[in-house]
Order: C-alpha cells, then sequence, then structure tokens
C-alpha cells in the first residue's frame, strides 16, 4: 500500500516529517512550482491531474492520499476524476469547500513586495498559534515543535508570497460540495479543535456526506495539527490503515 502524503497552500513536503518518519515508505511529495520542477497549478483540477501522472509514473495503484488543506481538495478532486486509481483517502483540514477571506489574500498579495511581514506576521504564526479559548478564558500557545517549525518556515520562504497566492485561489474557487455523495473509497475525516481555518465543522460535513466516511477531531490542535500533536494524528491514521 502506497501512502503519499500532499501538503497545503505555499508549503512543502517537509511539514509531514512527523508523519512520514512513523509511516516507513511513505512519500510526502512537493506540488509543482513548491521547491520542485514546474510551475504551481493555476486550479486544483490541474494539481489533481498532476499528481495523477506523477504518480501513475511511479507505478502507485490505488495509492491512499493524505492531503492537507489545498491538499486534501486535491485529494477529494482525484477521488472524483480518477475513482479507480485512489485506494482511500485522509482528508486534514480541510473541506468541500475553501473559500479564503479577501483580507487573506490581501496580506499574502502583500507580501510578495514585503516577504519579511509576510513570514512574520501571517506565516509564523500560523506554526506557532496563540489561542485565546474562552470556555477556559485562557491564552495558550500551541504549535509544532521549534525545529519542524524553523525547516518549514525556511522551504516556505523559498516558495514565496506568489506560489502561496495562486494556492489561495486555487482553494477559493474549489467548491465539491454537491459531488461527495460520488466519492465510495474509505475516507478518514480529521480536525483539529482549534482550527479557525478550516474548524471542525467542514470536516463533519466531510464525513456527513462522504459515504462510510469518519471524522476524528485531534483536541488543542489548530491548522497544522498533524505537526502539533503527531502521536495522536499518526494513531487515528494508522488506525485507518489497518481497517482497509
Amino acid at each position: 500500500m502506497n501512502l503519499v502524503f500532499i501538503h497545503g497552500s505555499g508549503n512543502t513536503g517537509i511539514i509531514w516529517k512527523h508523519q512520514t518518519d512513523y509511516f516507513v515508505g511513505s512519500e510526502s511529495i512537493n506540488l509543482p512550482g513548491h521547491l520542485s520542477e514546474g510551475e504551481a497549478c493555476t486550479s486544483v483540477e490541474e494539481y489533481a491531474a498532476w499528481l495523477h501522472g506523477y504518480l501513475s509514473g511511479k507505478g502507485y495503484l490505488q495509492p491512499v492520499l493524505a492531503g492537507h488543506s489545498l491538499g486534501g481538495a486535491i485529494a477529494l478532486q482525484y477521488a472524483l476524476d480518477y475513482p479507480r486509481d485512489v485506494g482511500g483517502l485522509i482528508l486534514i483540514g480541510t473541506g468541500a469547500k475553501l473559500r479564503v477571506a479577501p483580507h487573506v489574500l490581501q496580506i499574502i498579495e502583500k507580501g510578495i513586495r514585503d516577504p519579511d511581514s509576510w513570514l512574520a506576521e501571517f506565516i509564523e504564526p500560523q506554526l506557532r498559534r496563540i489561542v485565546d479559548t474562552v470556555v477556559e478564558v485562557a491564552t495558550r500557545e500551541t504549535g509544532m515543535d521549534a525545529e519542524l517549525r524553523h525547516k518549514a518556515l525556511a522551504e516556505i520562504a523559498q516558495v514565496g508570497a506568489r506560489v502561496q497566492v495562486n494556492d489561495f485561489l486555487c482553494c477559493d474557487r474549489f467548491d465539491v460540495m454537491a459531488r461527495l455523495h460520488e466519492i465510495s473509497v474509505p475516507a478518514l475525516v480529521l480536525s483539529g479543535s482549534w482550527d479557525v481555518m478550516t474548524p471542525p465543522k467542514y470536516g463533519a460535513y466531510l464525513a456527513g456526506n462522504i459515504e462510510g466516511a469518519r471524522q476524528v477531531v485531534i483536541e488543542g490542535g489548530t491548522h497544522h495539527f498533524f505537526g502539533e500533536k503527531p502521536n495522536q494524528t499518526n494513531k487515528a491514521i494508522e488506525d485507518f490503515l489497518k481497517a482497509l
């Protein structure tokens, strides 16, 4: 069984280090234009077509696709466009529709002209999220470990804000809400309880509309919970794979 991890907007495969270390033989790809050959694709459909060609070229038969955010959208599109060529889906911090707030696009567009402010004000806070919890009336700092955070930040900086804007626009145009019933492969939906970009209700919609899908909420996890809470995330993925 081939397990392939697909990163989110403007990221690279390094973001999956805790997963590829744990799942020996798995692969975390770099999408085109993300420290890899080629230009970034301009739609989720194009990314899915590129991924299909890439995996077919490697001889992968019905791989399990694990995608985060944009990567989850690509995995969904892949299952819709190539239903016979996928063995399972692991949908991580993603949704069937991924609209992006205009102010977020403006912040990233500013980063094309001012990369330092983009990294400091938008990217780094995503990797080291400070969360205000209403119930507990407290402020907590969460985030991935420092080593992974620094590596991810360095590679995101190399990819650049222009590619991230492109990727967010791909997300903004993505909408397969009306087509989820067409997906018939086993699916696991993972959500972070503190994720404000793709909150757990997005995952609940996926699980409720893909036949047989199950949602697992990672408590205390934000949008990058798979890097913040690797043990819980990997256990959920492992249980899913064993059941295939």
